[in-house]
């Protein structure tokens, strides 16, 4: 099976219901005050069981982002705690956090994010330099990720010479750079038309059965659903399956 056809939807991978790689309780976000009080998240709780991929799906405003920041430690929840991988994420001092987003936590964002001198390969390779990692040892895993994302062929090219979807694939190889448990995902195909859109969801899926990740992926297109394991549905700061 190739990495663009992935598992097949609905499948579970890896360790048994008993196991948590994701754990959410009680989780509420306000932002503002008086008339202009946004209640981002209203008790939010769920589990995500390793190996799994989840989609988490709303209407813009709907409180997605706001959920993926807490759950990668990138904004602090008014009451409520997350775990990840056994770490309480809202118990995290600075330097916590930094490492939790170097060793457990990759994001993957709409925007690319890619550093417009580097060539694709320097992009990928950038986690690995800030880690330390030996370069016979960097350049072989931007290589083998390369080869994962089809882009064998566009290492040398920078960012400004690639098309949406093929920076996209430089961002996800990069995200996988460090090794992560769990890849983060915040509307990936936002910029993307719909057909290159499918394509790099489909990837996802596929890199996170090769790679042995978990994923939480948000997506505003109900049509994505169909390539996750399973589906939460936000509105209004409140969520369900």
């Amino acid at each position: 099976m190739s990495v663009a056809d992935g598992p097949a939807p609905g499948r579970h991978r890896g360790s048994s219901a008993a196991e948590v790689m994701v754990e959410v309780r009680g989780l509420t976000r306000t932002y503002g005050s008086g008339a202009g009080t946004v209640h981002a998240l209203r008790d939010v709780s769920f589990d995500v069981a390793p190996g799994e991929m989840v989609a988490v799906v709303g209407r813009s405003g709907s409180g997605k982002t706001t959920l993926l920041n807490m759950v990668g430690g990138l904004d602090r929840p008014d009451t409520g705690t997350v775990q990840v991988d056994g770490t309480e994420v809202t118990a995290l001092d600075d330097a916590g956090l930094s490492r939790l987003r170097r060793e457990t936590v990759s994001y993957i964002f709409q925007t690319f994010g890619l550093m417009p001198p580097l060539t694709a390969a320097e992009n990928v390779g950038v986690p690995l330099r800030l880690r330390g990692t030996p370069v016979a040892e960097r350049e072989e895993r931007v290589a083998l990720l390369l080869d994962l994302v089809g882009l064998r062929d566009h290492a040398q090219q920078r960012p400004a010479e690639l098309s949406g979807g093929q920076q996209q694939r430089v961002a996800i190889a990069r995200a996988l750079a460090g090794s992560p448990r769990l890849l983060v995902a915040d509307e990936p195909t936002g910029q993307l038309d719909a057909e290159t859109g499918l394509a790099i969801m489909a990837l996802l899926r596929g890199v996170v059965e090769s790679e042995g990740l978990t994923a939480i992926v948000a997506t505003h297109d109900p049509v994505m659903m169909s390539l996750a394991d399973r589906v939460l549905t936000i509105a209004d700061g409140r969520i369900e399956e």
